[in-house]
C-alpha cells in the first residue's frame, strides 16, 4: 500500500513539476479594438502533440481584420491537467479578443 502511494505521489509531483504555465499573445492587424472576447479550450494528447479539437482563432473572430489571440495555460487549465495528465490529456485556454 505503501508504494503504490509513493509511485502516485511522486506521478503528481513529476507531472506538477512538467507542467508549465506561459501565455503566447499574437496580434492581427492593429489588434483588438473593443473587449468583445470570445473563449474555446484547446485539447491536446501525447503530451500535446496530438490536438484533439480545433479552435480555429480566425473563425473565432468572427470576420474581424484587426483582433488579439492570447494562448495560455491558465490556473483552471492547470487543475484540469493535474487529473487529466494521467493520460496524456491536457488543455489550453485560447482567447480572441476583437
Amino acid at each position: 500500500m505503501k508504494k503504490t502511494l509513493a509511485v502516485i505521489l511522486l506521478l503528481a509531483v513529476s507531472l506538477f513539476l512538467l507542467n508549465g504555465c506561459y501565455t503566447m499573445t499574437h496580434v492581427v492587424g492593429q489588434g483588438a479594438q473593443s473587449n468583445l472576447t470570445e473563449t474555446a479550450r484547446q485539447w491536446y494528447v501525447l503530451w500535446g502533440l496530438v490536438p484533439l479539437n480545433d479552435v480555429s482563432s480566425k473563425s473565432m473572430a468572427g470576420g474581424a481584420t484587426s483582433y488579439t489571440v492570447k494562448t495560455e495555460i491558465t490556473p483552471l487549465d492547470f487543475l484540469i491537467n493535474i487529473f487529466t495528465g494521467f493520460v496524456t490529456v491536457y488543455s489550453m485556454s485560447v482567447e480572441v479578443k476583437k
